[in-house]
């Protein structure tokens, strides 16, 4: 399927890997999110069950209510890029999720049948029913961490998770929010049952963040089907998905894979409460969706076209790094250095191959190293990137003696031997395949011939 399930690029430095979402650092005023297809239930990230477009639904949907919402609070809202990726300030986030809710349902529903009646702050009365709607929505907020634990306010404020103040307000805006939510959708039959808002602070401001009025924060049912039937509502958001695994339980445990028809239903589920909501199409194109995003990144120059990274067997072999590294230079290609020994630290290696292998961005890796050359061997044998050797030689005697250990690869490990640093820089570059170089390689054949052309001439004459 065409789908962002991850999302790396060593030009990046991601400081944030959420259940969905993916945090970048730009610099001190903004980062970069990055909503993956991902999808998590019950705080269980799903395996191979990435949903096509729900990323760029949750993404798209997000800007759409914080544009609608801006005058009730401001948000982090910076630029678009993608239908996957949004630039947003860098704030300071309120660890704390702010749970609205006008019906009896989901999590709440399930503590209610097992005898609960006091959630947060509010008590709620004996002999309601499911999905029954409550005289006022009511706030049970959160702790923002890997168990959502329900949290009441003089928690909240006790622990110093955020002020009184602070707290008060965001109790104000989240009820206001989903008045707001609430009326624009009962203009289109829609039905905002529960939902979350995240706070944090900019410039000494409280502002609006992560995300709103989606199929992953809140619940939505159609008025109609809850009109004729309120027990058996057809959800129109991620609960669909948590009453699957609910039902399909193996031995007592959810399970943590979907199958192929409900992946597929999920995704129509999520395009089409997005038409409802905004009234649009989700735009889509049949461009494969990591070539779309590096080419969006590329345009807004968040990334250079190619990545090369030098990785080196010790200390010693930085010098001849810095060799290859000048020819590269003349490219506008990003590079790395780094000094991973395959006998003494290779458990490095599996790190960056899990970062390498899912990178956005064309990558070329050249292996440093001379003497028992097992470092070549290593990366090629993980990485889905072409691997350039050129060892350190130091001479014609230390290439008769040592060469073979970087020729003489085992297989499956397609390592490829280059004994001068210009030809590793070039043979690397080549191996991109990014255009734009191409272009640039093919004048520097065409100078160097007329060079040749010209002197033999000159000889001749």
């Amino acid at each position: 399927m065409n789908t962002l399930e991850k999302f790396e690029s060593p030009q990046l430095k991601k400081i944030h890997a959420g259940k969905v979402r993916d945090s970048i650092r730009i610099d001190d005023t903004k980062r970069m999110i990055v909503v993956t297809d991902r999808i998590s239930a019950f705080n269980k990230n799903l395996k191979n069950s990435a949903i096509p477009s729900k990323g760029a639904v949750l993404n798209t949907l997000t800007n759409f209510w914080f544009e609608k919402t801006k005058d009730i609070i401001p948000n982090h809202f910076i630029e678009q890029i993608d239908e996957n990726i949004t630039i947003v300030k860098e704030c300071k986030p309120i660890k704390v999720e702010m749970i609205v809710r006008a019906y009896l349902t989901g999590s709440m529903w399930r503590a209610y049948q097992n005898g609960q009646r006091m959630f947060c702050d509010t008590k709620v009365n004996d002999g309601l029913k499911l999905n029954q709607k409550f005289s006022e929505p009511i706030l049970t907020p959160t702790t923002k961490d890997e168990h959502d634990s329900e949290i009441t306010e003089n928690e909240i404020i006790n622990t110093g998770l955020t002020d009184k103040v602070t707290y008060q307000k965001m109790k104000e805006i989240s009820l206001k929010l989903f008045k707001f939510g609430s009326d624009f959708l009962a203009e289109k039959g829609i039905i905002l049952v529960d939902t979350k808002y995240e706070f944090g602070i900019y410039e000494g401001e409280l502002i609006l963040m992560d995300e709103i009025h989606t199929p992953d924060s809140s619940r939505f049912w159609k008025k109609e089907d809850y009109d004729k039937s309120p027990e058996d509502v057809v959800q129109a958001d991620k609960e669909f998905v948590r009453q699957w695994m609910l039902k399909n339980k193996i031995k007592g445990d959810v399970p943590d894979t979907l199958p192929a028809d409900l992946i597929n239903e999920t995704s129509k589920r999520y395009k089409d409460i997005f038409k409802e909501i905004t009234g649009k199409e989700l735009v889509e194109n049949n461009f494969d969706i990591t070539s779309r995003i590096y080419q969006n990144l590329l345009n807004k120059e968040y990334i250079k076209p190619g990545f090369v990274a030098m990785i080196m067997g010790s200390k010693s072999d930085v010098s001849h790094a810095e060799k290859i590294k000048k020819h590269l230079e003349k490219f506008d290609v990003d590079i790395e250095m780094r000094i991973i020994s395959a006998h003494k630290n290779g458990e490095r290696l599996l790190e960056i191959a899990e970062q390498y292998n899912h990178s956005i961005e064309p990558i070329a890796v050249i292996a440093i190293a001379g003497r028992s050359n097992g470092l070549g061997g290593a990366l090629a044998a993980n990485l889905n990137a072409p691997v350039i050797n050129c060892p350190p030689f130091t001479g014609k005697d230390d290439i008769m003696l040592n060469i073979n250990s970087s020729l003489i690869m085992p297989s499956d490990t397609p390592a490829v031997t280059v004994v001068h640093p210009d030809n590793a820089a070039l043979a690397a570059i080549r191996s991109l395949n990014i255009p734009q170089f191409k272009q640039q390689m093919a004048k520097d054949i065409q100078d160097m011939k007329e060079v040749l052309i010209k002197n033999d001439t000159e000889i001749k004459n």
